[in-house]
């Protein structure tokens, strides 16, 4: 039987992966698209919703499928300050994942970042541990979180810091025991989510073990 999907975060450097791949897989035979703008493709299994995501009650009844790709993600400079950062990257994919479960989705998967922390005294890798927490709680048949290191792929706007740790890790990552801060393509990030809910896989993945996902 073919199935639906749901993508949040289509436009960003795993989620146009994710996209394209879906799009391609003769596994699926919609995809939905939940977002703030368009991403501009044609495609006759391609659904897009652009909605308000601070209007829960206005698309919380458009998450219905199968299988749910979560991909949304900013930074502080490109949302403007820590509180907008933090309903993107935290509020909007949790209200969504409740939403999913509430239509009776049972698989979800979710990129996160390695070193995730909900304990952490560091803003960014503390929400990102908030979601993977909170998300996990949620009673779907099966939850996959991939916490890659640096992504590398290309960005729609150049991020400095990001290329300097690429650069940096690939030289860490030499030393045993560091291997899991090896920088991995999104593309592979993709492929992993995909292919991880394709064989309902669950837990929280690192470094090679995103790898073998996809393979």
């Amino acid at each position: 039987m073919k199935k639906t999907a749901i993508l949040i975060g289509a436009t960003g450097l795993v989620g146009s992966h994710i996209l394209r791949i879906l799009l391609q897989d003769d596994r699926y035979e919609e995809v939905i698209v939940l977002h703030r703008r368009s991403t501009g493709i044609t495609n006759s299994k391609l659904t897009e919703y652009i909605i308000n995501f601070d209007d829960v009650d206005s698309w919380s009844n458009l998450v219905k499928g199968d299988h749910l790709f979560s991909a949304l993600g900013t930074t502080i400079k490109k949302a403007g300050s820590k509180e907008a950062q933090y309903k993107i990257d935290f509020t909007y994919q949790f209200e969504v994942a409740k939403a999913a479960v509430e239509n009776d989705v049972l698989s979800y998967a979710l990129v996160s970042s390695l070193g995730a922390n909900a304990d952490s005294g560091s803003f960014y890798p503390r929400i990102k541990g908030e979601l993977d927490e909170a998300v996990q709680e949620l009673p779907f048949n099966n939850t996959l979180i991939l916490q890659p290191s640096f992504l590398d792929g290309n960005r729609d706007e150049f991020r400095l810091g990001e290329r300097i740790g690429i650069v940096a890790a690939k030289v860490v990552c030499k030393i045993p025991g560091l291997r899991k801060y090896h920088p991995i393509k999104a593309d592979d990030v993709a492929k992993a989510m995909i292919e991880g809910l394709n064989h309902k896989t669950s837990g929280i993945m690192e470094g090679s073990e995103i790898l073998k996902l996809g393979d």
